[in-house]
């Protein structure tokens, strides 16, 4: 039976500040665990959207792969999609967008993902350029980035939504990517307005964390020598 009240996140965000960028998790592995989700390959290799079981990468060319069970990866989300109708939303900003995926609270205290359907009148994306060993810091990976904008763009922009409690595993707030219908612009959002969509949740009950032991550089890391907060909020 598929657990649709499970999150399930390898590595957190925290690892990749100071450059902790190796793949330690494969593609397949990730996929057991949901049909659903977003994440980086290793050298922060573009940037991830899977949807309906399928697993996409926009790399820094804005290009669109489709990603072999042999991805590795240092960081990515997943689950089993269980969405349900919120509302539909229409000249909406980020702003916008968040207050309606909140429901009118002003945070939550628990994980939950929102999936928008629909028409974006103006979309905002990155990939940076895969780092190669010996990997650059996260802030020195992000200067190398390409962005991409589009206008009047029909697709699908999924996000995970992490209370500030878990800021650092996880980016506190929203954690947002996109992928246009026809695959022409896609990646980890910057900026954004719908034009029409619907918008739908699924909340969480059970974080399921699972770090990568088996990789000596993460277990040796003294991690209170680094800005996590800081580099994090600079960079997402």
């Amino acid at each position: 039976m598929k657990k649709t009240n499970v999150l399930y996140q390898h590595g957190t965000l925290a690892l990749l500040v100071p450059g902790l960028l190796a793949g330690t998790l494969k593609m397949e592995d990730l996929l057991k665990h949901g049909d659903t989700g977003i994440g980086t390959g290793e050298g922060l290799d573009g940037e991830l959207i899977i949807l309906d079981g399928i697993a996409y990468q926009v790399d820094s060319a804005g290009k669109v792969n489709l990603v072999s069970p042999e991805f590795t990866m240092p960081f990515a989300n997943s689950h089993y999609a269980d969405y349900q109708k919120v509302t539909t939303i229409a000249n909406a900003s980020p702003v916008d967008f968040e207050k309606a995926a909140l429901q009118g609270r002003p945070n939550s205290n628990t994980f939950f993902s929102v999936l928008v359907k629909g028409t974006f009148s103006y979309m905002k994306t990155r990939a940076v350029v895969k780092s190669e060993r010996p990997f650059s810091t996260l802030a020195e990976t992000a200067q190398k980035q390409s962005i991409f904008e589009a206008k009047d763009v029909t697709g699908t922009f999924l996000s995970y939504y992490s209370p500030a409690l878990f800021n650092g595993a996880a980016v506190a707030g929203y954690h947002n990517h996109f992928l246009a219908s026809d695959h022409s612009i896609g990646g980890h959002v910057l900026d954004f307005k719908i034009a029409e969509g619907t918008l739908f949740v699924q909340t969480f009950d059970t974080l399921e964390q699972h770090l990568p032991v088996d990789n000596s550089e993460f277990s040796a890391h003294d991690f209170s020598k680094d800005d996590i907060t800081g580099i994090i909020s600079q960079v997402e």
